[in-house]
């Protein structure tokens, strides 16, 4: 018995001209917005390579001239740096962990029905997020709590977060309540449902909560301004806050007297403009390398996180 082939023509897809169109425009528009989110990056990491002298000067827009380390040296030089970074890090990864820790565990409180008064208390949460006293009470609170000059001072206030909470309990009520009672009926509690049902499940948004949180504590530089005056506790965002608005002090300290005694010196001494851009490199680039680690859990955990039903 002969066997029939039969050749399967590929069809192809007729596109009109104002379908033509709107691809390119969509094309042009997508790249236009992705090169104005990259560019001020890219701005900044090109004018902390470049000659010092051509950089202040606005003479650097699109590649490095004068390529040089001399920055980079110099900054690693500046007294409490790494300190500052050892605070910045600790306080991130203590914070961040605590409060995915408590916005998980809140929201999936909130939507157990047997807890006494929970709409209550998730309302007086909500709350928070509307109204508050001012910087002054909030100043007079941490006082009287021994939060200043304090590392918890950076951590205690931020671990319940109204909007992180929010998130989870949405999160948390799109979840099959079947798995809840599949495990009530086995007699788990609420403690082992928790962690040993509900936390596998929640990881999309826990993810998503750690993103906002890291970038918020490792960003955070107010408590610090306010809090703080001792400067082993400095975090490195203050430091930067503080190189930027005494550039020309700092690079008074940092130049000698022959720095400018000719041309070649000139392209490597310290000006305002490269203290901040090369600090500003060094401040954000730890939070872009985590970034991707979180982004494939990020997308889901916002998306289905936001959306109820």
């Amino acid at each position: 018995m002969s066997r029939k082939h039969y050749k399967t023509k590929k069809r192809k897809m007729i596109v009109s001209p104002e379908d033509r169109l709107i691809t390119a425009i969509s094309y042009f528009v997508y790249t236009l917005f992705a090169f104005v989110c990259f560019y001020p990056f890219y701005y900044i990491f090109i004018n902390s390579l470049s000659a010092n002298d051509l950089s202040e000067r606005g003479k650097v827009l699109f590649w490095i001239k004068g390529l040089h380390f001399k920055n980079y040296v110099d900054v690693a030089k500046v007294p409490g740096l790494f300190d500052a970074f050892k605070i910045s890090v600790a306080r991130t990864a203590i914070g961040t962990t605590l409060t995915v820790a408590t916005a998980a565990f809140l929201g999936y409180m909130f939507t157990r029905e047997t807890l006494w008064k929970r709409k209550l208390w998730y309302r007086l949460v909500v709350a928070t997020m509307y109204f508050n006293a001012g910087i002054i009470p909030w100043y007079i609170t941490m006082r009287n709590l021994n939060l200043t000059n304090n590392f918890w001072g950076y951590i205690l206030p931020n671990i319940v977060a109204p909007f992180y909470i929010v998130l989870c309990k949405t999160y948390v009520e799109s979840v099959p309540k079947e798995l809840q009672q599949a495990a009530e009926i086995d007699g788990a509690g609420t403690l082992r449902i928790f962690f040993q049902i509900m936390l596998p499940v929640i990881k999309p948004i826990m993810a998503t909560v750690a993103i906002f949180s890291a970038v918020n504590q490792w960003n955070s530089f107010q408590d610090t301004l306010l809090l703080v005056t001792d400067t082993k506790l400095y975090t490195l965002q203050f430091v930067l806050y503080q190189y930027i608005t005494q550039a020309s002090s700092l690079k008074a300290l940092v130049n000698s007297s022959s720095a400018s005694s000719s041309m070649a010196a000139l392209a490597t001494a310290q000006t305002a403009t490269s203290i901040r851009m090369t600090v500003t490199v060094v401040v954000v680039t730890p939070i872009i390398l985590v970034y991707p680690y979180f982004q494939k859990f990020f997308i889901k955990g916002i998306m289905i996180g936001a959306v109820k039903g």
